[in-house]
């Protein structure tokens, strides 16, 4: 009686967490199904077998498009991942001042769409820059346009991952090299060095498959000189040639799901387990070396910062360079490029990816780790939430396009409303979520549920009352995460907004289209303003729970001395 009394405690579990996997199935599966059987057929639905693919390589101005988008990747990720290292190692194992300033600096590019960047060295180095006035004319319209703002795109994801692995040390490694008279460049190259090769490794490949993968940089400066995420565009916004933007779609594939296998493989050997018996790695004193990464950071702080200054002073100018005077007249926006709806509209759209997605996301991570659904579930569940970090932004809006715009799918009346966008960025940010609310979920004490069990609380119950209020800061940051990313997204947007809810990254690219960049740096300044606001809302409630739980430990441990005394 008692084991029958437990399969039906378990029914709910598993209803919800099938149902949940069912709509994953259909924003998820279906659509990159669409897109894969989309690049084996004709234009009038007939199978073509590899016709598709042979025709986009025997193309020259096609096929020329995938050397030119491994040649940018490549500099990129070499030169992102040096500077994301160099950085990191500046903030975490110097005595540089200002190490906090540093660290918040080097979000700044994750608060902007990639647009943006590409638009501010137009500001810089274009044919009436700033710095090209001074006589300096880089050749900025092309690879080496790209290259430069595929680098700052790269830069904060690659100062992340480092900043991580490089706050774990054990500082008995080094003190042993010490004692045994090893020089500073011989601890850097036998201790430093292994400790971080597989963060080392992943930032390569990180960082080759953002470039890889990036619309809004090639958009803007690319011009003649093509890559696979604009030959996409071309072919299904310029062209209407799904099928050929598909095969493309297929090909932006290779290096993510390279990476994916990549991080999995690094990820399995990485242990990255610190002894009980570590020591805290204890940081000398060197003027030379706190003076060198002190001119290194503060020397990218500063480029960082004049990319950002740059927006203000063509915003807030009547017509640059020819007149300079001071103007608000940029930032009344244009009707036919989207106006200021676009980015109340960005914004409805953030905050409702950020809902949706962080529910979803929590909700999911809780049935695979805590619930007590079958294994087999827990299993497929595991294996779907892995795939999004495989998926390009570009791929899934093309998957989406394909397969929410067919007229057989009851689905269909979805497409072209917000409910499509939103979709779209809970599919394309949902596996760094999930990784965080897994995190967050594994380190509470499963004590939690056996006492509420014990008590015969229902599951939801404990749910909603422990689980979730214990997790507030993971949940908190998810939902920062959604918002930012669904702020600055273009690629996973770019095929599925329509003509009545245009949103502001979109906005952006339609202003520099038309040549009004005053009014596309005027743009970003908003859409910086909001996340800068979005990020120091996350930073004060953190804090305050912080505090709250801090005095809630210490009125516990006063407790337990009085009634001890």
């Amino acid at each position: 009686m008692k084991r029958l009394n437990t399969g039906k405690g378990l029914r709910p579990a598993s209803v919800t967490m099938t149902v949940m996997t069912l709509c994953f199935v259909i924003i998820l599966v279906c659509p990159i199904y669409s897109l894969f059987s989309k690049a084996f057929l004709n234009a009038d639905g007939s199978f073509a077998g590899f016709a598709n693919y042979a025709e986009y390589f025997s193309t020259p101005a096609l096929s020329v498009s995938i050397g030119n988008t491994i040649t940018v990747s490549v500099a990129s990720a070499v030169l992102g991942t040096l500077l994301g290292f160099v950085y990191a190692y500046g903030v975490t194992r110097t005595n540089i001042k200002g190490k906090r300033f540093f660290r918040y600096t080097a979000l700044i590019p994750l608060f902007l769409p990639t647009v943006v960047h590409g638009l501010s060295l137009v500001y810089l180095f274009g044919n009436q820059g700033v710095i090209t006035g001074l006589g300096w004319d880089i050749g900025l319209y092309g690879r080496t346009g790209i290259i430069i703002s595929e680098v700052i795109y790269t830069f904060p994801q690659s100062f992340l991952m480092f900043c991580i692995a490089l706050n774990y040390a054990d500082g008995r490694l080094y003190e042993a090299a010490d004692t045994m008279g090893c020089s500073n460049l011989k601890k850097f190259s036998h201790i430093t060095i292994p400790s971080i090769r597989y963060t080392l490794i992943n930032s390569l490949f990180v960082c080759f498959t953002l470039a890889f993968t990036d619309f809004g940089a090639p958009k803007v400066l690319g011009g003649s000189y093509n890559v696979l995420a604009t030959d996409i565009y071309k072919q299904v916004a310029g062209q209407f040639n799904m099928n050929m933007g598909a095969v493309v779609g297929t090909l932006l594939l290779i290096p993510a799901v390279l990476s994916f296998g990549v991080d999995r493989l690094t990820t399995r050997k990485d242990s990255g387990t610190i002894s009980s018996k570590a020591s805290a790695l204890t940081i000398k004193p060197s003027k030379v070396r706190d003076s060198v990464f002190y001119l290194i950071c503060g020397g990218i702080t500063l480029c960082l910062l004049i990319m950002v200054g740059v927006l203000f002073m063509g915003a807030f100018t009547k017509y640059y360079p020819y007149d300079m005077s001071f103007t608000w007249d940029n930032f009344a926006f244009n009707q036919s490029t989207g106006g200021i709806e676009s980015y109340l509209n960005s914004i409805w759209m953030s905050v409702l990816t950020a809902i949706f997605g962080t529910i979803f996301v929590f909700l999911y991570a809780y049935m695979i780790e805590r619930s007590k659904c079958p294994k087999a579930l827990k299993s497929i569940g595991k294996f779907f939430s892995s795939i999004p970090l495989a998926l390009p932004g570009m791929v899934i809006g093309l998957s989406f396009i394909f397969f929410f715009n067919s007229s057989v799918n009851p689905l269909n009346f979805i497409y072209g409303t917000v409910i499509i966008l939103v979709l779209a960025n809970m599919v394309h940010f949902y596996s760094v979520p999930f990784v965080t609310a897994s995190s967050a979920l594994k380190k509470l004490d499963r004590e939690y549920e056996n006492v509420a069990d014990s008590m015969k609380i229902p599951g939801w119950k404990s749910f909603l009352r422990i689980v979730a209020p214990l997790s507030l800061p993971a949940i908190l940051e998810i939902f920062l995460y959604y918002f930012m990313n669904s702020m600055v997204t273009v690629s996973a947007v770019v095929f599925l907004y329509s003509a009545q809810f245009k949103i502001a990254s979109i906005a952006i690219t339609h202003m520099e289209e038309a040549g009004d960049i005053a009014q596309a740096a005027a743009m970003s300044i908003l859409i910086l303003l909001v996340n800068i606001i979005a990020r120091g809302l996350y930073e004060f409630l953190v804090y305050k729970i912080k505090k709250k739980n801090e005095a809630r430990a210490a009125a516990e441990d006063i407790e337990v001395y009085s009634a001890a005394a």
